[in-house]
């Protein structure tokens, strides 16, 4: 199975429960289930090739000139990760079946967690840093819809606001850096970049890269200061919090740091930033879970101390603290997954995750103790478990670190988390377990179903057989993915016994210090409670509150409503950014001639200039001003004429009509004239504004025509292969449907949604208080005795079929001579628009069997699939195809696959014209607006006798 396929497994996934949601939780559970299984299975597959050092690889080219490329691996570092991803993901899904209530929406949470499972599953299978980002960002969305999946609490809105806040604002510092990596090493697949050691650590670039890409990582993982926000993400449900802080989403920084590990490390940069920050993490991760009173609480504080255990590891930069890193991620996402589900079972049969109002719980939950027990005791480092075995690496390789020519800090702060994660863990045990039973449960505990229990079950079972048999259970796991982080080939030594060296004393310290902590947990809690201490949250808050607030201020004070404020604004930023890039541009003088200037343009540029200054002028009458708006249209088609560029002047034109009479519809709903609303002073100094603006644009566009490119032209290109490869001879319709095809797609797409939010807001409008009052409307002048006159009726019926055939030969030679699915649309709008101006929009409604939704759907579709087409050739999307057809009685012509995607094209332009003109007509209908049973006013064949 390729890696592709195994990261899209999940996606698939996702799409099923919502679907399936109605057969069951079971059925839907169950789809979830089998999506992962099957991903799983795939990955597995590829084990003995990886085993003998290759690395699985799946090469999706999109847009290779920009380094954009779907490229996926499967290495060491991508099996270990996918197989905690997948196998604990299977596990999640069959414990969040039997935890979250009946009334609870299952099949988005299914949705939502195969979503989040897909993004990781990307992250750790991608071979590109830009797919890699996307993945990323992705995590922080579905992460935010699963921690605010109770979105009811209060608590839990807030958690997921504060996760998104924390990790996107990362991401969005780790997108700068990968960009600056990828310029680097001249690639954005990581392959490459895993080749470019000398180059990247030699760049003066190195530095900030590297902050960069930390600041992502760091924020992902929870690392100090930005470990606050994992514990309020507790407020989602368990199985949330069991898969995000075991496996997947607080990983994710870990898995990039390995990642980047060989071309980032082995710097006194990447040892100070990255060490440092790792032991700060461990350190107050594990002093803060061991005062906490919540389970779930405690061990979001736990995983915050592991994860900054893994993080130092990872900052030594040896080989041997990078194997002791990959060995304790296997480690932490056993016990931890198995400790949250525990946590879980616990509240789901006491009632509570308060430890204060637990304990005694050994005898009633025999089942969840023994799990309980095993995990906490591994996460505590007790022989013989394999917590023990990566803890006792990690202190190993603390005796070798020097931190600022100190030989001692680093292994004695190390031992003091040892001790605080001893402590938290036996407080798990201890005052949850132990201790008399209680009458006062908010619920009789007991122990639940198999259903949640299996789950944790399976991952103590793993956390006793790596203990007792590291080698054959996680052995040659941890080679596989210890190389792929080194590059070397590394082997794992993993055992319970080393000797009496120092990491077992410090072990030993740790335990017994533990234990001295456990005793003394009533007295330190009470000095705690009594000392000052900072609150994150209240900071979190603070700081947000802060940024909203000149957010206000700022938005308040530039845009809050006007829009001349606005354009001053706007103006005033772009004049100066101009003025400073001129005056530091180097701009050396004019290098190219003018052309002789002619009487016929100068008089169309005179026309221009007066039509323009009368706009101004007479801008608050809005009938003149609207006439005036034409004006300019025509004279600008006639410019585009002269400067041949017939394509141009035909659709402006066209736009121009259409425009004018959907606007003239409008106005009839506006006050003829608009409102002076400002000073003379305040003109004056507009217009100061608008001058120094348009000057500025002239200078530009002056400069900019008697200046030589700066890069190469791609006219000659477009000239040269217009035929060739597009197969039309319309270089310029080539472009729209060809060579920037996509551009054209998304453009339509664009148009079809305005017509859409255009008929929904008139709906919104006509239900609404504004529907009342247009309902009360009384006209402010006097209308045409016949509104539907005899001449223009006849006109327009007389147009309508020339109009016809004038759009279909329009469209039908727009790929060879001026022309095109867009002209064509606006001419026969125009024809149609006509019909309806004639005789009324309800009578011309009424003849008309095509619906304008549908219409603009079926032009998008047809843009569509034509450009998927041209994946079943082999050919990137919208790739044209032409060949030369002869029908009998016909000369041999040519045609096109560009036809297709023109066509749909037209569709979206008479769709939305002709939707946009419904809306204006149900407006007008609401406000009083006859309706003709008749095409005209007067019927001369209804008059009787004839006259």
């Amino acid at each position: 199975m390729s890696p592709a396929l195994i990261a899209a497994l999940p996606f698939i996934g996702a799409l099923l429960p919502g679907l399936l949601i109605r057969s069951g939780r079971d059925v839907a559970a169950m789809v979830c289930g089998t999506a992962t299984f099957v991903a799983l299975l795939g990955l597995c597959l590829h084990i003995p090739a990886i085993m003998a050092g290759e690395v699985i690889t799946t090469r999706i080219d999109w847009l290779p000139q920009l380094g954009l490329n779907a490229n996926f691996r499967i290495d060491g570092l991508g099996l270990l990760f996918g197989i905690l991803i997948l196998g604990i993901g299977l596990l999640i899904i069959t414990y969040a079946r039997f935890y979250l209530a009946r009334h609870e929406p299952v099949g988005v949470f299914y949705t939502y967690l195969m979503l989040f499972q897909g993004a990781m599953m990307g992250i750790v299978l991608s071979d590109n840093i830009l797919l890699l980002l996307i993945f990323w960002e992705l995590t922080s969305l579905s992460s935010f819809l699963l921690i605010g999946y109770w979105k009811h609490l209060p608590e839990g809105r807030q958690g997921a606001r504060m996760a998104l806040t924390v990790t996107g604002m990362g991401g969005l510092a780790m997108i700068a850096g990968m960009l600056i990596l990828g310029n680097i090493a001249g690639s954005y697949d990581i392959s490459d970049i895993l080749n470019a050691r000398e180059a990247i650590q030699a760049s003066p670039l190195y530095l900030p890269a590297l902050l960069l890409i930390l600041l992502g990582a760091f924020t992902k993982s929870a690392q100090f200061p930005f470990h606050f926000w994992l514990p309020h993400a507790m407020a989602a449900p368990t199985p949330v919090s069991a898969y995000l802080h075991s496996a997947t989403m607080v990983k994710a920084g870990l898995f990039l740091m390995a990642r980047l590990w060989p071309v980032l490390s082995g710097t006194p940069e990447w040892f100070y930033i990255v060490a440092t920050t790792g032991l700060v993490t461990m350190v107050l991760g594990a002093w803060i879970g061991f005062f906490r009173d919540d389970l779930k609480s405690l061990l979001a504080f736990s995983t915050v101390s592991h994860l900054g255990l893994i993080t130092m590891l990872l900052g030594f930069g040896t080989e041997a603290a990078a194997v002791a890193a990959v060995f304790h991620i296997i480690n932490h996402a056993t016990f931890k997954a198995a400790l949250f589900m525990t946590a879980g079972i616990i509240d789901h049969e006491a009632g509570t995750r308060s430890i204060k109002r637990l304990g005694g719980l050994r005898k009633l939950m025999p089942i969840t103790f023994l799990i309980g027990t095993i995990a906490a005791l591994s996460m505590a480092g007790v022989p013989p478990l394999n917590g023990f075995i990566s803890k006792e690496m990690m202190l190993e390789e603390t005796t070798h670190a020097v931190w600022r020519g100190n030989a001692n800090l680093v292994w004695a702060m190390a031992t003091v988390g040892a001790i605080f994660s001893v402590g938290y863990s036996l407080r798990f045990v201890w005052q949850v377990f132990f201790g008399p039973e209680r009458d006062d449960y908010p619920r009789k505990p007991h122990d639940p179903g198999i259903g949640l229990w299996i789950g944790p079950a399976i991952l103590t079972a793993l956390v006793v057989l790596i203990g007792l048999f590291p080698n054959t259970f996680a052995g040659w796991l941890v080679d596989a993915s210890a190389a792929a982080v080194t590059g070397g080939h590394p082997h794992a030594h993993l055992a319970l016994w080393h000797g009496l060296n120092m990491a077992l004393k410090l072990s030993i310290v740790a335990t017994l210090g533990g234990l001295l902590l456990l005793i003394l947990n009533p007295r330190m809690l009470a000095i705690r409670d009594r000392v000052w201490r900072p609150d994150a949250k209240a900071m979190f808050d603070g700081v947000t509150q802060a940024a909203l607030y000149l957010a206000y201020r700022l938005t308040d004070r530039f845009t809050n409503g006007s829009m001349a404020r606005a354009f001053v604004a706007f103006s005033m930023t772009v004049l100066l950014c101009g003025l400073w890039a001129f005056s530091t541009g180097g701009y050396s003088g004019a290098t190219r001639p003018m052309l002789p200037i002619h009487a016929i343009p100068l008089i169309g540029w005179v026309l221009l200039m007066i039509a323009t200054c009368c706009m101004v002028a007479f801008h608050r009458n809005r009938l003149l001003a609207l006439v005036l708006v034409g004006i300019i249209g025509l004279i600008v088609s006639g410019s585009f004429v002269y400067l041949s560029a017939p394509d141009l002047a035909l659709t402006q034109i066209s736009v121009e009509v259409v425009t004018v009479i959907l606007l003239l519809l409008a106005l009839n709903f506006l006050p003829k004239r608009t409102v002076l609303d400002s000073r003379d002073g305040k003109r004056g100094f507009d217009a100061f504004i608008a001058t120094l603006t348009g000057l500025g644009f002239g200078a530009l566009s002056y400069v900019v025509m008697r200046s030589d490119f700066a890069l190469p032209s791609i006219s000659g290109y477009m000239i040269e292969n217009s035929h060739k490869l597009g197969g039309g001879d319309n270089v310029v319709n080539v472009i729209l449907v060809d060579f920037r095809g996509y551009d054209t797609f998304g453009e339509i797409t664009v148009l079809g949604i305005a017509a859409l939010a255009i008929f929904a807001l008139t709906e919104t409008l006509l239900l609404g208080a504004s529907g009342r009052r247009l309902r009360n409307w009384v006209y402010d002048s006097r209308r045409a005795g016949a509104r539907h006159p005899l001449l223009m009726v006849v006109i327009t019926r007389l147009i309508l079929p020339i109009s016809l055939v004038v759009g279909a030969y329009i469209f039908l030679r727009g790929h060879n001579m001026p022309g095109g699915g867009f002209v064509a649309g606006l001419i026969v709008s125009i024809a149609l628009v006509s019909q309806y101006m004639a005789s009324g929009f309800g009578w011309a409604q009424s003849r008309n069997r095509v619906p304008y939704h549908a219409m603009i759907g079926a032009g998008v579709l047809a843009a569509g699939v034509t450009g998927i087409g041209a994946w079943f050739a082999g050919y990137p999307f919208l790739t044209s195809t032409y060949g030369y057809v002869k029908l009998p009685g016909i000369e041999k012509f040519e045609l096109a696959s560009a036809m297709g995607f023109d066509l749909g094209v037209f569709l979206c332009v008479v769709g939305a014209v002709m939707l946009a003109l419904n809306s204006l007509s149900r407006i007008a209908r609401q406000a009083g607006e006859t309706v003709n049973a008749e095409p005209m006013d007067i019927n001369p064949s209804r008059i009787k006798g004839g006259r």
